[in-house]
């Protein structure tokens, strides 16, 4: 099954495989974040592609259909949630990891204009996706590691993410978090 991914575009942006097109590579070498976040811009300047290659994730680049800048892109891999239902008991649901989600500042720089560009991709990209992915195999929520910064948490609170209770985020911060997300915090969504 192949899923034709420019059903997603909408009259301003489109989406496409990290890997589609020869022409992104210029594009993402041009990508910026803020100095809080230059871990999300290194993954897509030397770690995406790997990823790609090896199954292990797949990354959406989000072009201006205008400008054909990029504008931001987000990673998606699956996982699982792991979540106290009693006592010491756990129980685990799976789900689709947002793995890396970034807006390039350059291009926030040239369209000083565009507002919320992230609630944007989030709502008319990530989400469609994922919902598509639930037609075919079984996936119940959608989760992040956010870095640890209280208006993002804030942001991602606004897109519909949830932490867990405090000795649950505890559990996960210990046994399940990926070492490379140290120190950030845990929020799902229940597609």
């Amino acid at each position: 099954m192949i899923v034709e991914f420019s059903v997603l575009d909408t009259e301003l942006y489109s989406v496409e495989h990290i890997s589609d097109s020869a022409f992104d590579m210029s594009l993402i070498k041009n990508f910026e974040t803020n100095d809080n976040s230059r871990g999300l811009e290194y993954y897509l300047k030397d770690a995406a592609l790997f990823d790609e290659e090896n199954n292990l994730s797949r990354t959406y680049l989000i072009k201006d259909k205008a400008t054909q800048e990029l504008a931001g892109y987000f990673s998606l891999r699956t996982g699982l949630i792991t979540r106290q239902i009693e006592d010491e008991k756990f129980d685990s649901i799976p789900a689709i990891e947002l793995a890396n989600f970034a807006i390039n500042t350059n291009y926030k720089k040239n369209h000083p204009d565009i507002k919320l560009l992230g609630f944007y991709i989030f709502k008319n990209f990530i989400i469609p996706l994922a919902e598509c992915f639930c037609k075919y195999i079984g996936i119940h929520a959608l989760y992040i590691y956010a870095l640890p910064n209280e208006r993002l948490i804030d942001h991602y609170s606004k897109m519909g993410f949830s932490r867990l209770p405090a000795e649950q985020e505890q559990f996960v911060q210990f046994h399940v978090k990926p070492k490379y997300d140290d120190g950030c915090i845990f929020m799902y969504q229940i597609l």
